[in-house]
């Protein structure tokens, strides 16, 4: 069985969040530098005073801006991980003291390879200015609209939060009622197993309260076990348990109470159903650098739509704190495969598999 008691990886909750940064290197953000830049370069081709052919000063500014611009997320990327570890403040002022001197850079190779010595501000000094001007002003401008898109973002993500606790409040209560229900008839039968529903009720109220965003996959099915436990004396041999664990279990992080839903909705429009119950299969596996959570319980033939509505209740909070968790990466896909139901999570695996927390055994 899962041990019951896993330790937090405290050094991995001290790791740099790259969340910020790499809002950068997502193609959409991508192609909204590269168009930005051509954009930039359209006007300056066009700004009066310029001498010569338009559409010269328009290949030749495009040339350097994309250079510019492309060069420095570029740098940004390949320094993302000690560039992470500042404040945003910081954060900010290092990326545009790196556009400066990308625009530096450039400035110089341009100088020195391209004849523009004929410009009409002479040498090599005021044209410097000029393009660190124009760099500066279009960093400043930059770092104003990256702010407003993420105090959106913050506010988006915020909403959705709220929204999700009102979708968990709509899953659970049924559970504490039918367990201290459960635990009421056993206090004077059976004391010992009453004191262990009870235990294992207050570790999973425990884990709802605290309310952490991500936790470690093996802790995860630790609070599943625990869940599992206290259905097992509600319904006895009318539930079954087979566990199909990997070992080591992978290191990856899941959204907290994110897989015990998925097994809570097999039992309770699943096994509750079926009046000589049946066998709850959950098995763990790595394949192509993603983690599968598969989790498969016999239903009805004639599942009717209030239960399918209660199935949809859970897998839709479920799924969009996956999609918030692992921007968007991990995906939870349901199907019925004649009368057997099967929820699978696929969580993206980040880093070499290897065990954080307390072993899992099975028997």
């Amino acid at each position: 069985m899962i041990a019951r008691r896993t330790r937090r990886i405290f050094w991995e909750r001290d790791m740099p969040d790259h969340q910020a940064l790499d809002a950068l290197f997502r193609p959409p953000a991508l192609v909204t530098v590269v168009l930005a830049g051509e954009a930039l370069a359209l006007m300056l081709a066009l700004a009066p005073g310029q001498a010569g052919a338009r559409m010269l000063q328009f290949g030749l500014a495009s040339l350097g801006i994309q250079w510019i611009a492309l060069g420095t997320l570029c740098t940004l990327y390949l320094l993302r991980r000690p560039l992470s570890r500042l404040p945003p403040s910081g954060l900010a002022w290092a990326c545009l003291g790196l556009l400066l001197a990308m625009t530096l850079l450039v400035a110089s190779a341009a100088w020195a390879l391209l004849d523009l010595r004929d410009e009409p501000a002479q040498g090599a000094l005021p044209f410097m200015f000029r393009m660190l001007g124009i760099a500066l002003v279009v960093g400043l401008l930059a770092l104003l609209a990256f702010q407003n898109y993420s105090q959106a973002t913050r506010l988006a993500l915020r909403t959705k939060q709220l929204e999700l606790e009102a979708l968990r409040a709509r899953v659970r209560p049924h559970f504490l009622f039918n367990t201290l229900n459960s635990g009421v008839m056993l206090v004077r039968q059976q004391p010992e197993q009453a004191e262990q529903l009870l235990l294992g009720l207050s570790d999973l109220f425990r884990a709802a309260l605290d309310n952490p965003h991500d936790i470690e996959l093996v802790e995860e099915l630790a609070l599943t076990q625990r869940y599992l436990e206290i259905e097992a004396i509600r319904f006895g041999p009318r539930l079954q348990i087979r566990w199909d664990l990997p070992e080591p279990i992978p290191s990856v992080k899941v959204p907290a109470l994110s897989i015990q839903p998925l097994v809570e909705n097999a039992v309770r429009h699943g096994i509750e159903r079926l009046p000589g119950g049946g066998r709850i299969d959950i098995a763990v596996a790595i394949r192509d650098n993603t983690v599968m959570v598969t989790i498969r319980n016999p239903i009805q033939a004639d599942l009717d739509g209030m239960a399918q509505h209660g199935h949809s209740i859970g897998i839709k909070a479920t799924h969009a704190r996956l999609q918030g968790s692992t921007e968007g990466r991990g995906t939870l896909t349901t199907s019925r495969s004649g009368n057997e139901y099967i929820a699978e999570m696929r969580l993206p695996l980040s880093r070499p598999t290897q065990s954080t927390a307390a072993q899992v055994t099975t028997r």
